[in-house]
């Protein structure tokens, strides 16, 4: 089964994860974004999530996850949690 592994940073309201990807778009580093804005325990590492496979998330994340390039960042992503920002890693 194909793995990968990702970070994230979730927030709750999509103008917050749009001021985010700003900051990356300035030169934030991801890790910090997460430690500074996410709501998920993962913020307190930088947002990692670790390696994960299909049928491990839910859905909207997943999709968006497998679907980047490695080192690519997401747009906004919604599910029940709120929105995300997913940087893929592997």
């Amino acid at each position: 089964m194909l793995k990968i592994s990702a970070q994230h940073i979730l927030v709750d309201e999509r103008y917050m994860a749009e001021d985010i990807l700003k900051k990356l778009a300035n030169g934030d580093e991801f890790d910090n974004l997460a430690s500074d804005f996410s709501k998920c325990p993962s913020g307190k590492s930088g947002g990692h999530l670790g390696e994960f496979g299909k049928g491990m998330m839910v859905a909207p994340f997943e999709d968006a996850a497998f679907s980047l390039e490695v080192g690519d960042v997401s747009g906004p992503v919604r599910t029940q949690f709120g929105y995300h920002i997913i940087k893929r890693n592997s």
